[in-house]
């Protein structure tokens, strides 16, 4: 079996909370387009069907806590690597609610979401090396000397396009982000409502 590495320092993902008024459907939407933008695909077709658990419990007072995972495979050119990627959703306290924008009335949600973000890098050049004995007892002793420098570049890359998707969250839910550059609007509209924020 392939090794997976983790990409993020400390405890291996990114982690977003943010706790207002947005659109759970708008939000979903968005997210699934910018893994279809960005090539992601299916663990097993490559397609774009990566939900793997949708749970939903629905309180008393209409509150529903819903958890959702998504679970996603990239293969980048050239190398014998693969990227993985494990996104969970927990939504606590989503309730139905009603805004009114710019003259006319929306129907959205408020509550709590989560999202912890799991980029990992399998080393699938190792698959046919354990199928051989004496490929097997040497493969610690090859991935340091011949892809030792190209691991180090694809976990950079990966952490990248993970650390992108985690500001492409954050900017959805207008939350603080800390970047080095000035960032363009977005070409997702967000659907966050922020209290903090004035428009």
């Amino acid at each position: 079996m392939a090794q997976k590495l983790t990409v993020v320092p400390g405890n291996g993902a990114f982690t977003i909370k943010y706790k207002d008024i947005f659109d759970m459907k708008a939000f979903y939407e968005s997210l699934h387009e910018w893994f279809l933008e960005h090539d992601w695909g299916d663990l097993e077709d490559g397609k774009d069907k990566w939900e793997r658990l949708y749970r939903e419990r629905v309180a008393q007072g209409g509150a529903r806590e819903i958890w959702i995972e998504w679970r996603l495979k990239k293969q980048p050119e050239n190398v014998p690597f693969m990227y993985y990627l494990n996104l969970s959703f927990h939504c606590v306290a989503l309730m139905n609610t009603e805004i009114i924008k710019d003259g006319e009335k929306l129907k959205v949600n408020k509550g709590e979401v989560e999202l912890v973000i799991k980029p990992q890098l399998e080393l699938s050049y190792e698959d046919a090396m354990y199928k051989n004995d004496f490929l097997k007892r040497i493969t610690i002793l090859f991935r340091n000397r011949m892809y030792n420098n190209m691991i180090g570049e694809r976990k950079k890359e990966l952490y990248q396009e993970a650390f992108v998707l985690n500001n492409f969250i954050k900017q959805w839910f207008k939350l603080k982000r800390y970047l080095p550059y000035e960032e363009t609007k977005s070409f997702f509209p967000s659907s966050a409502w922020p209290s903090h924020l004035k428009e």
